[in-house]
């Protein structure tokens, strides 16, 4: 695999069909021949670009993925779409992860949780972390820690951590209680009606009258 170590000012001076992937005038790049290279993605969901590997997101294993490797990053692209960006590593040899593009594939082995390489590790914000902690001390609690993981595949991860840090502040670890305040969290805001609208007026105003009743049956007596 050739490889080329070049600068913006080099590409300007070079042929224009080099140009195309750079954000800015001084992103650096190194560009595999050919420059956008198409990788086949296994079950492990992991992309190599030369000694290291890459995690992408669970949905796209079984597709062909391509690759776009900086200086100080590695991008991974599917259509026009970009689906996975990591910072580059110059070790060798060695897996990348991002949990949240296995979080997914819990729903099935909530277990993997625990010990899969993909969440050895895992460095959660501190409300998240907390309740993981507190999930996990119990019988069960993989599958009740994943459900809420899930939750940000509907409602996005921030709206899930805006949740768990009012459950944390709140005392309400309880799984039904956070998806209650991330519900509170997504529900659309209704906006009031404004004091200029006619509502009805009562022109009689009711009173609490039990006669009334008496009159009433006495009226089905003689209709019979």
């Amino acid at each position: 695999m050739l490889l080329y170590s070049l600068s913006w000012r080099d590409l300007l001076g070079g042929s224009s069909r080099w140009l195309g992937g750079f954000d800015a005038p001084g992103d650096y790049a190194v560009l595999e021949f050919p420059p956008n290279s198409r990788h086949y993605l296994r079950s492990t969901c992991l992309v190599q670009y030369a000694s290291n590997r890459y995690s992408v997101p669970s949905r796209f294993g079984g597709h062909h993925v391509s690759l776009r490797a900086y200086a100080g990053r590695i991008v991974v692209v599917s259509g026009q779409d970009v689906i996975a960006e990591h910072r580059r590593h110059f070790t060798r040899n060695i897996s990348y992860f991002e949990p949240w593009h296995y979080v997914p594939l819990l729903d099935r082995k909530p277990g993997a949780l625990r010990n899969g390489a993909p969440f050895v590790g895992w460095e959660l914000p501190e409300a998240m972390h907390r309740i993981r902690e507190h999930y996990m001390a119990g019988k069960g609690g993989d599958r009740e820690f994943v459900d809420l993981l899930l939750l940000a595949q509907d409602h996005g991860i921030e709206v899930v951590e805006t949740a768990c840090n009012l459950a944390v502040a709140q005392n309400t670890l309880r799984l039904p209680a956070i998806i209650n305040l991330i519900n509170q969290l997504v529900e659309p805001v209704i906006t009031p009606l404004s004091d200029a609208c006619a509502y009805p007026q009562l022109t009689l105003r009711p009173e609490a009258d039990c006669k009334r009743y008496e009159t009433l049956c006495s009226a089905e007596e003689v209709a019979v």
